[in-house]
């Protein structure tokens, strides 16, 4: 199986090392502007250009800037040349940008370029492990009250399927780490055939040797202190490159930061759910009992 495609990580990368550089050269985002030394470079662009949210443009572009910060050697050059010409290229979802929620395309491109993610979801099965026909009912479920079209559900649930792919797509699959609170996995979504498919596919995946699902129970013993009450995913990418943290928020945007405060304070909340939720050992032996009662 071919690699996973990863133009956002790219950009990402060259962004993380364009600040780098400009930070050794002792310049501000403000003192490169006002230099003018790359044509139509302003604030907002570069700021997005270092944090990864947008291409730099022409290879002239970054060879101006590159000379502003005093790197002349052009082996330096060329390979920073290299990582944007392969951050150019298009993502696997860019066709689908106009239907997906805000924020959400930044997410999507982060996690395409995560090498290990760890994620919690308090109410729903998270999206990267669900089935086809759970996806579609939460969907369905929801077309009332957010007044979505027929489109909007089909290429939304074709670009969550293909999401789900970076844990057995690729020769280089996502390390997931995830954690699902019980009446997540308790909560009906359409009928029980459904939950009876979506609860083999949980077991199916918790059996891959890069998936963990740990599940957090309601009853004691086990659960007990700290408990957030809205879904995250941390998302570690390769090498130096920043962890990036994603939250979900109630006007359906998706938010993505990759500030250490924010990082660090995500990466506790999900040390002390883990904390608390049962083995991933025990996960089988649970979905078992879950399909049982339907």
């Amino acid at each position: 199986m071919a690699q996973r495609p990863r133009p956002t990580v790219r950009r990402i990368e060259l962004g993380y090392e364009l600040r780098v550089i400009r930070q050794r050269a002792e310049m501000t985002l403000e003192e490169v502007i006002e230099t003018k030394a790359v044509p139509g470079l302003y604030f907002a662009k570069l700021q997005r250009v270092e944090k990864g949210l947008q291409d730099l443009g022409t290879s002239g572009a970054l060879r101006a800037l590159l000379e502003l910060y005093g790197v002349t050697d052009e082996r330096d050059v060329e390979q920073l040349l290299a990582i944007q010409r392969q951050g150019s290229s298009q993502d696997w979802w860019t066709p689908f940008r106009s239907s997906l929620p805000s924020g959400m395309p930044r997410f999507v491109g982060v996690e395409a370029a995560a090498r290990e993610t760890w994620a919690f979801h308090p109410a729903l099965v998270l999206g990267l492990l669900q089935t086809e026909e759970y996806a579609r009912t939460l969907f369905e479920l929801s077309q009332p009250v957010e007044e979505t079209t027929s489109e909007f559900i089909a290429r939304n649930v074709e670009v969550r399927m293909r999401r789900t792919e970076a844990l057995t797509g690729s020769d280089d699959p996502l390390i997931l780490r995830a954690v699902l609170w019980e009446p997540a996995l308790r909560y009906l979504i359409g009928s029980h055939e459904t939950m009876r498919e979506q609860y083999k596919h949980l077991a199916d995946l918790a059996s891959l040797p890069n998936v963990t699902i740990q599940i957090l129970p309601i009853l004691p013993p086990k659960i007990r202190g700290y408990l957030p009450v809205h879904d995250f995913s941390i998302l570690h990418l390769a090498g130096d490159l920043p962890t990036s943290v994603q939250v979900d928020n109630a006007w359906s945007a998706t938010s993505v930061t990759d500030k250490p405060r924010e990082v660090g304070r995500f990466t506790r909340k999900f040390n002390a759910i883990t904390a608390s939720a049962l083995a991933p050992e025990e996960t089988p032996g649970f979905l078992e009992s879950l399909t049982r009662e339907l």
